[in-house]
This record gives structure tokens, sequence and C-alpha cells, in this order.
């Protein structure tokens, strides 16, 4: 199958870009739905609530403050929010450096998914900077700290988002039928994919180096010099099970669009990475363990944040990766849908618990995000789903490439991969 006519290309047969433009931004499928009922109204909020955080300061619609200056915007938006974006360069590394074709018919998904998250989380973080404008800076070196963790994670974050916009942008040539820059966008990619795993990697594990400056702010069953590590490996099932969640919903939502490889598949895929992210926690729960007794943290169990900490890892953690073992094994798609949430939940409370929660836990008033905050969150993951829909609903990204693309990309799959190379 190719690509619908409307989405073919831009020739003049076809009229000119700006009649194509207008054809590509008319709504398709239905308007009054669930979600575009509960979304708008919320993204209307946010932009009021936006006009008085911009015109009238932080302080106008946020409970932060100087002792807490980093709240829910930094603490699930940007923290929380790239380890869900892991998936992307998971999914990239066992595709094209692994060879594991058996989920190739989800990457393009995957690295959208990824790629509209950083981004939007990027927006995110502007809207908690007293000083926006500032965040030029780490690029122009201007007053920054060029040895300072912070200034490595926003090259990182940077330069990721262009790995991933090369990424993707094979599926924007075939939309707009652009042949000559989708063979030379294609034969980037793997050199692309290495380079942002490697820069994914780094940025995944330089958020937590962040938190290792904050040692006695934190509390001591978070804290740990293992942090970046942790939250490298949290980050691939974090990104496995936002894998899941998502395809999970997209298998429903755009089931229309789904190719047959993407419909035949979906259950495989499903149980694969089950089995790996269950793999992944385990390993997880190993390193926690490990930092639990050479920290020497029992003493701190027997509190209410001891109980919160034994909710967070066995509740949150162990349990999703027994569900995720058993799920593969059995092949219970809800099974695996459960754990997807309940491992999304754990990260969730993870990060928030070492950004905010257990965050200079013993001050006498701490920060509680206020209604405003939690709606502007909202709004910008609406505008997320917002925009992933429209791209899914108008480029290949579920649907079948044309037949000229396919020819291109076997061409380039029958390249010697990196392990054929250094054999």
């Amino acid at each position: 199958m190719g690509a619908p006519a409307s989405i073919s290309r831009i020739s003049p047969e076809r009229g000119s870009v700006l009649s194509f433009l207008r054809q590509e931004l008319r709504p398709k499928g239905k308007l009054l739905t669930t979600f575009n009922m509960i979304s708008i109204p919320i993204m209307a909020a946010t932009a009021v609530i936006l006009f008085f955080r911009f015109s009238q300061g932080l302080g106008s619609v946020t409970n932060l403050n100087q002792e807490f200056p980093w709240g829910l915007w930094v603490g699930f938006d940007v923290i929380t929010g790239v380890a869900f974006a892991g998936g992307a360069y998971v999914l990239t590394f066992m595709v094209y450096i692994l060879r594991m074709e058996q989920y190739r018919p989800i990457i393009r998904a995957t690295i959208l998914n990824g790629f509209l998250a950083y981004i939007f989380y990027s927006i995110a973080l502007l809207l908690d900077l007293g000083r926006p404008w500032n965040v030029i800076n780490p690029i122009i070196g201007n007053s920054f700290g060029l040895s300072s963790v912070l200034f490595l994670v926003a090259w990182h974050f940077l330069l990721y988002i262009t790995a991933e916009a090369i990424e993707f942008s094979p599926a924007i040539a075939e939309w707009l039928g652009l042949k000559r820059i989708h063979r030379v966008l294609t034969g980037l990619t793997i050199a692309t994919v290495i380079f942002g795993i490697t820069l994914s990697t780094l940025h995944q594990s330089g958020l937590g180096a962040l938190f290792m400056m904050a040692k006695p702010k934190i509390h001591p069953l978070w804290y740990s010099e293992f942090i970046p590590l942790l939250f490298f490996v949290s980050s691939i099932f974090a990104g496995i099970s936002m894998v899941l969640f998502e395809g999970g919903i997209s298998h429903r939502v755009f089931h229309d669009r789904l190719t047959p490889e993407i419909k035949q598949s979906h259950d495989r895929i499903m149980t694969g990475l089950a089995r790996i992210a269950g793999g992944v926690m385990f390993v997880y729960l190993f390193l926690s363990a490990l930092n639990f007794l050479h920290g020497r943290l029992w003493q701190h169990i027997v509190s209410g944040w001891g109980l919160w900490y034994l909710a967070e890892v066995i509740g949150l953690v162990a349990m999703p990766m027994v569900l995720f073992v058993v799920g593969s094994a059995k092949n219970h798609k809800g099974m695996i849908r459960t754990a997807a949430v309940l491992s999304l939940l754990g990260i969730a409370l993870n990060r928030l618990n070492i950004s905010i929660i257990a965050f200079k836990w013993y001050a006498p008033v701490h920060y509680i995000p206020n209604v405003m905050e939690v709606v502007v969150t909202a709004g910008v993951i609406c505008a997320e789903i917002w925009v992933f829909r429209w791209i899914v609903l108008r480029m290949p990204v579920l649907s079948a490439s044309p037949a000229w693309a396919r020819r291109q990309a076997d061409v380039e799959r029958e390249r010697p991969n990196v392990k054929e190379v250094a054999a």
C-alpha cells in the first residue's frame, strides 16, 4: 500500500504549497470526541494562566518560592517526562543496532512520541524559568558554568532533539513526496541513531547527577551516589512501559490506519517488550537493594517515610515486574497493560519524591503545587497529544510508506550492520 493520495506529495498537479497546507490543516475525523471536549477547555485555561505567568511572574500562578524554585513543571514535565520518552532511544537501539526486526513496525511511532515529548517538555521548562530568554546561554556560553552538570544536560537535550528530528524526518519526506531528500535522510539513520543513543544515555544519567549536589536536601531513602545509574536504568523500563501504554491506545484509536504488519505483530511486540521491561526492572531492584544495604538505610524504614518508600519500591516496581514476567509468559495483555501503568506511576512517584516530595522533607512549610500548575501540566500533555494525532493522521507513522520509500528503505537495510562491521 502506498500513502493516501491526499498526503502523498506536493506537486504542480496538486496545486500550490498553500493549497496543500490548507488541505492538510483541515480536521480529519470526528470533532466532538470525548478527548476533544475535555482537552480544549484545559488548553484554553492553560493559555489564560500562561498569560498571567508571563505578564506578572511565576509567583502569580505558582506556589514556587526561594526555598522551592523547582516545582511540578520541572519535577513532572521535565524530570519525569524525559524518562517516559526513553522508549525512543531504547527501541532505536534494538531495531537499528541489534537488528531486532520484530519491533520495526512501531519504531516511527516511538520516535515521534519521544521527539514530541522532548519538545513539549522543553516548553514546560521555559515556563518554569524566571528569565526564559536566558535559555540560550548554554549555547552562546554567556555567564554559564561550562563545567556544570546543568550545562551538559542542556546540550544533551538540544542535540538529542536534533537527532530525533533527523530520525523522524524520512516520514516527513514521504509525506511530501521528496524522494531525493528521503534517500539522503535514510542514509543518515544509523549514524544519527548511534549519536542519539549516546546523547540520551548521557542525558538520562545527567538528570540524576543534578541531584548528587543536593545530598543534605534529599531524604536518605532516595539519595544515592548511584542516582545517575538508577535514572538511566529506570528510563529503559519507563520508556518501554510508555511504548506499551501508548501503543495499546494507538492500536484502538488509529486502528483503521494500522498496517497489516502492525496488526499481526501487536501481541508479539507487547509480550516481547514486557519480557525486556521485567528484566530491566529486576536490575533496577537489585541496584536499589545494594544501595539500601550499603547505605544502612534500614533505620529509616520504621517511619512514615519508610512506608512511603516501600510503597514505591514494592507496589510500583516489584509488583509490575512480576506482572510483566507472568504476563509475557502467559501472553496476558491485560496483565501487561496493568504492569505498564503501575510502572509509569512508579517512575513518576520516584522522580517526584527525589525532586519535590522528599526534597527538603524537613522544611516546616513544604511546596505543594496549586491548581493552576496542575492545569498547565495537563494542558501541555493535551497539546502534545493533539500534535501527535495530527501527524499520525497525515504522515506514514502507523500507516504504510509509499512503495518508492519502502524500496529505498530495503536497500538501506541490506547494508552491513554494526555487528557485521565489527566482525
